[in-house]
């Protein structure tokens, strides 16, 4: 029987497994972003998608923009549509038929 909590627990440290290789916005950003910079884009998977349930410090955002090498703004940004994203899945999961009308409204923006 292992010590402590499990992956489940509360008490863990709100870590899930599951992020290292679920697929976000966010990360997808920051791996661009830091592969141009020249530096290793594994810490792309410390920081998303924990940013959705976490957050981002100042202190987190200031050293992504100095490693990824562009703004405060710009990954202020990629996290706030990172999280706009989210947003919209979650009402997605929440009422499945509004996948069905988001569907045609986006085959219906594509016409104009």
């Amino acid at each position: 029987m292992p010590l402590g909590p499990g992956y489940d627990d509360p008490e863990y440290d709100n870590y899930d497994p599951a992020w290292e290789t679920q697929d976000t916005p966010f990360r997808r950003w920051l791996v661009g972003k830091l592969t141009t910079a020249g530096a290793t884009a594994s810490m792309a998977f410390s920081y998303a998608p924990a940013n959705r349930y976490h957050g981002l410090s100042r202190e987190d955002v200031d050293l992504l923009a100095t490693v990824a090498d562009t703004t405060i703004e710009a990954v202020q940004a990629a996290h706030k549509a990172d999280l706009d994203d989210w947003a919209r899945e979650q009402q997605l999961r929440d009422h499945p038929d509004l996948a069905v009308l988001d569907a045609d409204l986006d085959r219906s923006a594509l016409r104009l």
